[in-house]
């Protein structure tokens, strides 16, 4: 670790700041940078200034107890339309593939998805739950994890009033000796 007495408080409090999902209290970054809470309240605000005055795309805000970084009221509009045209964007092969085993083994988890992928499938659950296509179902009691499945959302972009609606999926499947024995123990 190195020596926190000769650190750049402000670069500090700025890669704290960028990482974090809820606002940050000055008291915890006080802690963490080892700096006197009023220091750090001063040097936020001072950042804070200082990117208003640059006019910069972004902007420190005090809210809720805790500070934070958020979009400027200028830049909103750009966000907006790059949110959803990403969100109008293809999904990948993987992508389906990924939905495509969530929606017939749900609720599951990632583990079981990438087992039967084959592949680590977490970057690509990331991209389906930021989607709205697939979301938290649960805790698997055995191994402690996180259970998915697919949203209304997802029935609704595909048209379906149910999962029963989902196509049957042994007409698509290949003709291979002992399959029913592989899907059993899939879905088990």
């Amino acid at each position: 670790m190195s020596d926190t007495s000769q650190m750049d408080v402000p670069m500090a409090l700025e890669a704290i700041l960028m990482v974090v999902d809820e606002p940050v209290s000055a008291l915890t970054l006080a802690q963490i940078t080892q700096r006197p809470t009023e220091e750090i309240v001063s040097c936020l605000n001072e950042l804070a200034c200082g990117y208003l005055d640059q006019g910069r795309g972004f902007e420190l805000r005090e809210i809720a107890g805790g500070w934070r970084f958020y979009t400027s009221p200028g830049a909103a509009e750009f966000v907006e339309r790059f949110v959803l045209d990403g969100q109008q964007a293809r999904l990948t092969q993987a992508a389906l593939e990924t939905l495509a085993v969530v929606a017939y083994r749900q609720p599951v988890s990632r583990a079981r998805v990438s087992a039967v992928r084959g592949v680590n499938v977490d970057a690509v659950m990331r991209t389906l739950v930021n989607r709205g296509l697939v979301e938290e179902a649960g805790i698997e009691h055995e191994s402690g994890s996180i259970l998915y499945r697919t949203t209304t959302y997802f029935l609704e972009r595909l048209g379906l009033t149910s999962l029963e609606d989902l196509p049957a999926l042994a007409p698509f499947l290949p003709d291979i000796e002992g399959l029913d024995d592989i899907l059993d123990s899939l879905s088990s």
